[in-house]
């Protein structure tokens, strides 16, 4: 098992080198169920993994100018902080055991399985849905900042609560309320990701136990596969990939659900 653990380290770099993300919402399954990394433990891992190659993928974004900045910073700030807090002191906040269903105990690893599994489901639908780029406008950008606040906060949340980047629900939200083109979107959430997951990490300095041997290990394949996923670029379309890797994530997320609450 631990050999596809690694294998499919790599993939998740490869995927994020083809299609520009959705990659990272792999990363949390397979550390829980190739590697047997506890839930808690493996969302701090993930916000790591994430956080670098999110650095590295958003690096040709910049090259060709599909960053905007000044929209990273609105949109990541309060996003930032909120993965921060969740980190730092909402996720050691949830008790171990949450509830009890009969004889079935509702705990915290299997809290966050499922949430992160209906996150899964919902990244598969907008992997699914057909993309459609806006017009650039001529007039100036604009923010709906408590839209904004709203939606970064809330993306922040999800992110520190199962580690995964969020680039499914932040690149629509910088389409619609930023109204930035879909590619600079998608560049500037992997500025987003990055900042913030990484950020989101260093809560969990000083008061959790980390295998850096391992988690670099993994870091360095996921990049590995980045600069794989970009030469493969030339010779396959990221529009036709991108619906069959919606429809694997959705199988995942239908696994994990009926995996962690079968029993009820």
């Amino acid at each position: 098992m631990e050999a596809l653990g690694y294998i499919a380290s790599i993939l998740i770099g490869v995927l994020l080198g083809i299609i520009g993300g959705g990659g990272s919402i792999l990363t949390v399954p397979v550390l829980v169920y190739l590697f047997a990394v506890l839930p808690v433990a493996a969302t701090a891992y993930s916000l790591f993994i994430v956080g670098v190659t999110s650095v590295i993928g958003s690096v040709s974004y910049f090259k060709k100018g599909l960053v905007n900045i000044r929209t990273a910073i609105v949109f990541g700030l309060p996003s930032i902080i909120a993965v921060y807090l969740t980190r730092k002191f909402l996720l050691p906040w949830i008790p171990s055991e949450l509830f009890t269903v009969g004889d079935f105990v509702v705990s915290k690893d299997i809290f966050l399985m499922v949430l992160f599994a209906g996150l899964m489901v919902v990244a598969s639908y907008t992997m699914l849905k057909p993309e459609k780029d806006r017009p650039v406008s001529s007039e100036p950008q604009k923010f709906n900042y408590p839209l904004i606040l709203l939606e970064g906060t809330l993306v922040g949340t999800l992110t520190g609560l199962v580690g995964a980047g969020g680039g499914f629900l932040i690149i629509p939200a910088l389409v619609v309320l930023s109204k930035l083109p879909m590619k600079e979107a998608v560049g500037t959430s992997l500025v987003i990701i990055a900042a913030k997951s990484l950020i989101g990490f260093t809560g969990e300095l000083g008061h959790a136990e980390l295998n850096w041997g391992f988690l670099l290990g993994l870091t360095g394949l996921s990049i590995l596969g980045i600069f794989i996923g970009s030469f493969l670029t030339k010779y396959i379309n990221s529009e036709k990939l991108k619906p069959a890797f919606g429809v694997f994530v959705l199988v995942m997320g239908v696994y994990i659900l009926i995996k962690e609450i079968w029993i009820l």
